[in-house]
């Protein structure tokens, strides 16, 4: 919780110091989806060797925007996804493979810089803050016969993720492409790093950390439902 309320305030702080001047006034507002791929780890600790997992994403997103400082674009997105995330194990003792798929919705909140072309033309971005999660389904895929696999792996091999919530906090680099008409086609790239564990981290656990930590790569359509005259 204490890292939950430092991240809020680094936000807040974000969020301020990207409206605390006063630039040319803004009300767009753009609505569309989204999709793409994850590629995602989960960072244990004690570790377990891992394959990079990968699956969907896909969702709605919102953006306003609010202000022109200079050339700075400043707004909010605000996404709800669905995202396929999990591990993948490297199993090297013996000819066995073994992956958990968990499924989550999940909601970022994020602050969104851009420089560029508000219309007609190219604008690069950038994208910053929390995401919270749900987890709301997992399953299994294993294969093979098990022999000389660490006794932490089997431990959790059947065991069913103890913690669902998840947050955490987003980066990430963009391009819109947009028309004269309000029509946005966006390409991003994001890092997503949790905060929380999916297991219980007590000492009598087995891990201390097991948080998510995802790449994810995602295209989005936007159009614009409110347009400042410029």
């Amino acid at each position: 919780m204490k890292r939950f309320t430092l991240l809020t305030l680094l936000y807040t702080l974000l969020i301020f110091s990207a409206s605390a001047q006063v630039g040319e006034f803004r009300r767009d507002l753009a609505v569309g989806i989204n999709g793409g791929y994850a590629l995602n780890t989960v960072s244990f600790s004690p570790s377990i060797n891992q394959k990079m997992h990968g699956g969907m994403t896909i969702g709605a997103t919102v953006r306003y925007t609010c202000e022109k400082y200079f050339s700075m674009i400043c707004a909010i997105q605000g996404e709800l996804n669905f995202v396929q995330l999990g591990w993948k194990e490297d199993i090297t003792t013996c000819d066995a493979t073994y992956q958990r798929d968990i499924n989550y919705l999940q909601m970022p909140i994020l602050v969104n810089l851009g420089f560029g072309k508000e219309r007609g033309g190219v604008k690069g971005y950038l994208v910053a803050g929390p995401h919270l999660g749900f987890c709301v389904g997992e399953s299994e895929k294993r294969s093979g016969v098990y022999d000389g696999l660490l006794v932490r792996q089997m431990e959790i091999h059947d065991k069913p993720i103890e913690q669902k919530f998840d947050y955490g906090i987003t980066l990430g680099l963009g391009m819109d492409v947009s028309t004269k008409n309000g029509h946005h086609f966006t390409l991003e790239g994001r890092y997503g790093l949790s905060l929380s564990n999916i297991f219980k981290s007590t000492k009598q656990d087995t891990f201390s950390r097991s948080a998510n930590n995802v790449i994810t790569v995602k295209v989005a359509y936007l159009f614009d439902i409110l347009k400042t005259r410029n």
